[in-house]
This record gives structure tokens, C-alpha cells and sequence, in this order.
């Protein structure tokens, strides 16, 4: 009994630890802008990617609940804010859903492109309600939104899979499995 009492402790601890590992990765990745829009969101390297491994080594709900974490510290970092319900979906809940990954532990490729489809559905809804002003005179505003966080999440979302895709990706993650 004491030993399954340290192995579960030992299991949360690395739940935790991972957590914070991986959102600080995320975080710190974020800074670095390979393109930035004027009303918020830009093109990072890859700075999902620690976040849906997170997600696909322990799964949708620790994924879930880093990510709302992770959410919480992007409003920190770079506010913009026009709603209390923009609030919610542009940073807890797109950052969450990043989690999703997590439900496809065997292929990390498919994961990636579900978390960052849920993150941009977040982005894509409060575009078009809350930024629809943005748009063009004359342009449907889903369409607005749809392109201007396609370019965004879209291109980071590609990114990751890319970078998921290399060869040496699933034998780091392995490792990390085992540590």
C-alpha cells in the first residue's frame, strides 16, 4: 500500500512539473514573433508544440487544464481585451482547447492538428463577434475572422505539425515518457 502511495505521488509530481515545464516553454516560445497582426495573434516556432506534447503524454484534462494556464499567463503577456466574454474565449478557453490533443495519444500529427483547430474555433467565434468591426468595408465578418486567425493559428498550427513530423520528435517524447 505505501508503495502504490509513492508511485501515485511520484505521478503527480511529474504531472506538475511537466505542466510548468511545458507552459514556460510555450511561453517563452511566444515571444519570439516571426510576424505579428495589429489587432493581436502572430506566427511563432512552434510555440504550441510544448503544450499539445504536454497533452499527448497525459492527456486531454491535465492537457486541458495546462492550457487554460497557459491562457492566463498570454493575458499577462500581450492583453487585448474589448469583452468579458472575449476575455474568455481569446485566452482560457483557446488555450484550453489546445488540450484536445490529448485525445489522440497514438498519433501526435493528428493531436496537434485538433488542439490547434479547437484554438482557433476560440479565436475564429470572438473575431467575428467582438472584431467583426476590423473587417473591410463590405466584408462578412466570418469571413474576415476566418482569415485573419487561418493566418495566424492556421500557419502556427502547420508549423507544429511539421515540427511533429520529424524523425527524432517521437524518440524525445519517448523519453520524456520514461523519465
Amino acid at each position: 500500500m505505501l508503495k502504490e502511495n509513492k508511485d501515485t505521488q511520484k505521478n503527480k509530481t511529474k504531472v506538475i512539473v511537466y505542466g510548468g515545464l511545458c507552459i514556460a516553454l510555450s511561453f517563452a516560445l511566444s515571444y519570439i514573433k516571426l510576424f505579428h497582426l495589429p489587432q493581436g495573434g502572430g506566427v511563432t516556432p512552434a510555440s504550441m508544440l510544448p503544450m499539445f506534447i504536454y497533452a499527448f503524454i497525459f492527456g486531454p484534462f491535465a492537457g486541458i487544464g495546462a492550457g487554460i494556464a497557459y491562457g492566463f499567463l498570454q493575458i499577462i503577456q500581450e492583453p487585448y481585451i474589448v469583452h468579458w466574454a472575449q476575455l474568455f474565449l481569446d485566452y482560457p478557453l483557446a488555450f484550453g482547447a489546445m488540450g484536445l490533443a490529448g485525445f489522440f495519444r497514438k498519433q501526435l500529427p493528428i493531436g496537434v492538428f485538433v488542439g490547434g483547430f479547437g484554438r482557433f474555433l476560440m479565436h475564429f467565434l470572438s473575431g467575428a463577434i467582438f472584431f467583426g468591426s476590423y473587417a473591410p468595408e463590405g466584408m462578412n465578418v466570418w469571413l474576415y475572422s476566418l482569415i485573419y486567425n487561418g493566418s495566424t493559428i492556421g500557419t502556427d498550427t502547420l508549423i507544429c505539425i511539421i515540427v511533429s513530423l520529424l524523425p527524432g520528435v517521437n524518440s524525445i517524447i519517448n523519453r520524456l515518457k520514461n523519465i
